[in-house]
């Protein structure tokens, strides 16, 4: 037997297993890339989502309401409640990048302080409304920057 033929066979195994291997490594790490932006694009609307709906609803409660202070804070307290931005909020900070945290958090913070103006005599007279109105749509909007900055990273 001749031993070139069989060193030939084998080297040419070798390549093609390193060639498929390589191949197939290549695959899952984008497959993987494309899982993981489409699960953080999902994770980061749905946190988005919960609260931008707890601030039109707190925004609502403060125009519509109850009058009573207690009623008023206590559907406040609800209206964040089921909103889903508690569930959001903790799968953000699982699942997102370390440098999301803080704007995370920040964000969920802006809109508990919203919802806290609901234990003053009056929310509708309250003059801090549109600071804390405002507190929460930069923090959302720094939120969303840095939503963005990431995602893009991933591509």
């Amino acid at each position: 037997m001749d031993w070139g033929t069989l060193a030939g066979t084998a080297l040419g195994a070798l390549v093609g297993a390193g060639s498929t291997m390589a191949a197939d490594r290549s695959r899952w790490k984008r497959d993987h890339f494309t899982r993981e932006h489409t699960t953080r694009r999902e994770l980061y609307s749905q946190y988005l989502a919960a609260l931008s709906l707890t601030t039109h609803r707190l925004r609502d409660l403060r125009r519509l309401g109850p009058t009573a202070r207690e009623e008023r804070a206590r559907q406040a307290g609800d209206v964040l409640s089921t909103s889903g931005a508690y569930q959001a909020r903790y799968q953000m900070l699982i699942t997102a990048p370390d440098a999301l945290a803080e704007p995370t958090e920040r964000a969920f913070r802006a809109l508990r302080d919203l919802r806290d103006r609901f234990d003053q005599p009056d929310v509708r007279k309250d003059p801090e409304w549109d600071a804390a109105m405002n507190t929460v749509s930069e923090t959302m909007g720094t939120l969303k920057q840095a939503m963005r900055d990431d995602l893009s990273t991933l591509v």
